[in-house]
């Protein structure tokens, strides 16, 4: 029975570095209409559980409406903090805006002649 040798093993060293992109900027979404959404989804499912708490208690899971009701409150929570993320970002654009203006006469830059 013969067997193969096999090669030596040899290391490659250290994985070349590959070159750094930029960031994407982040995505811009409606933060308020999902955490309303989710908030929302958590006081049905409570109160669509809260006909069954005796059924759900007799086999252990008495605290299921339960957590569905604190998921609505600290949705609550979230929308309170999402409304005023929200109207902060809108008055620092404002601010930013009104500190700068732009030169162009209030002109469409796609019409404008320069």
């Amino acid at each position: 029975m013969t067997t193969t040798a096999r090669p030596p093993h040899r290391t490659l060293g250290p994985m070349p570095k590959t070159p750094l992109h930029p960031s994407p900027p982040p995505l811009e979404a409606n933060d308020v209409a999902i955490v309303g959404g989710g908030t929302v989804l958590w006081f049905v499912a409570f109160l669509a559980l809260l006909p069954f708490q005796g059924t759900l208690s007799e086999h252990g899971h008495g605290t299921w409406p339960w957590i569905c009701l604190s998921g609505g409150l600290l949705g609550l929570i979230g929308l309170w903090y999402c409304r005023a993320r929200r109207d902060a970002i809108a008055r620092s654009r404002a601010a930013a805006a009104a500190e700068h203006p732009a030169d162009d006469g209030g002109q469409d830059p796609a019409t404008r002649s320069d």
